[in-house]
């Protein structure tokens, strides 16, 4: 299981790195001197979920636009929410894959850092991280 994990978060990562740098290549943006304008990656990618495989992608182009690209968490949320769209077909709780908090810790604690630091009680209550 754990290394289902590791591949869906390499090909999320992969997959939104070669986005956004495609995105900087872009005419607009190919002047090394200019900074992209990361408010018209929305209008230039599409990225489109239909399962909770590629659920991190959420939490990964975030990390990308604040750790990556220098945005602020708003700047970044806002990009993202335009940028990524989620559709599921499916109703059953089992078909809504679920991972164990400790299995994500381990596999990428800047993520869970990041998204919960020091209100566990927040985290539990929120997440759709499965919480053992």
């Amino acid at each position: 299981r754990s290394l289902r994990l590791q591949q869906q978060y390499f090909l999320v990562s992969a997959s939104l790195q070669d986005i956004i740098q495609r995105f900087k290549l872009s005419k607009p943006f190919s002047n090394a001197d200019k900074n992209p304008d990361f408010t018209c990656l929305p209008d230039n990618a599409a990225v489109q979920l239909n399962d909770t495989h590629p659920a991190l992608s959420v939490v990964e182009l975030m990390r990308l636009l604040i750790d990556e690209e220098n945005l602020s968490w708003d700047q970044a949320l806002n990009i993202m929410k335009k940028t990524i769209s989620y559709t599921n077909h499916t109703l059953l709780p089992e078909g809504l894959e679920r991972w164990p908090i400790i299995m994500l810790e381990k596999l990428l604690p800047q993520l869970v850092q990041q998204k919960w630091p020091g209100d566990g009680d927040h985290r539990r209550r929120m997440s759709i991280i499965e919480d053992q």
